[in-house]
């Protein structure tokens, strides 16, 4: 199961915000993360992990459905790299 936005907004609004506050502040947060990435910018949090731009070339590929071979554009994509703090919590001990 996904964790979605509405269950952020639900935890953040569990610690005594109110409703509107809440989707104010996680909305917020969303729009900066979004507005530094589109500058090409990384995003950095400690302790959870860094988001990158990375620039792919145009490239060679094929349409699964038929077969044919095409041309990919060259294009922008974020990669997400994780801390070793979450790395080590999702991992567990050992």
């Amino acid at each position: 199961m996904a964790l979605t936005k509405s269950d952020i907004v639900a935890k953040v609004h569990e610690l005594g915000f109110t409703k509107k506050k809440s989707v104010d502040i996680i909305e917020t947060l969303l729009e900066i993360i979004k507005s530094t990435l589109e500058k090409s910018d990384d995003v950095l949090i400690s302790g959870f992990g860094k988001f990158c731009v990375k620039q792919k070339n145009q490239r060679r590929g094929r349409n699964p459905a038929t077969g044919a071979d095409l041309i990919l554009k060259e294009r922008k994509v974020v990669t997400f790299k994780c801390s070793g703090k979450l790395r080590k919590k999702i991992n567990g001990p050992g």
